[in-house]
């Protein structure tokens, strides 16, 4: 946790004046965007929209609620998902291990205006969609969550279900 808070401390210094998507501030993608960064990841790696294989819609709803909350996709497999917010507040959608989710939201709750843009998460404004694509390189169960503080703990999870192909 303390190597977590310092990480994004020296991130937050090194970023200087450049803008940062807080949670609950703004969706993360944009014509003007700056190029992905690709890091391995548990759960897989940035994918590349041209190399897009499907597109997952997920519908983001106030009921603290994904549409859908399980999503299956094949190892190696490009995905772009679409996320659709159908409320009134904002919502994101993080990728990641359930540990990583736990302990990132857990943060979240102490600090609640933390700056951060990763790859794998899309913060979604009312009305509007975000977008990710994701490389799942990786096989394993791993889960998607809102972080806005009190939506994980109301139960915003759902799961990506990565096999091999056969």
């Amino acid at each position: 946790m303390r190597r977590m808070l310092l990480t994004i401390g020296a991130a937050a210094l090194l970023a200087g004046a450049a803008p940062a998507a807080a949670h609950g501030d703004a969706a993360h993608a944009g014509k003007d965007a700056a190029p992905v960064r690709k890091e391995q990841k548990p759960w897989g790696i940035a994918g590349d929209a041209k190399d897009a294989q499907r597109t997952v819609r997920i519908d983001m709803q106030d009921t603290m609620r994904f549409a859908p909350d399980v999503v299956r996709v094949k190892l190696g497999e490009t995905v772009r998902f679409v996320h659709r917010n159908r409320g009134k507040t904002m919502h994101e959608f993080v990728l990641g291990t359930k540990q990583e989710l736990d302990e990132h939201a857990a943060l979240m709750l102490k600090f609640p205006d933390m700056e951060h843009d990763e790859p794998y998460m899309a913060h979604v404004p009312p009305g509007k969609t975000g977008e990710i694509v994701w490389q799942f390189n990786r096989a394993g169960t791993f889960e998607f969550a809102c972080l806005i503080p009190g939506h994980y703990q109301a139960g915003m999870i759902g799961r990506v279900i990565v096999t091999a192909a056969k």
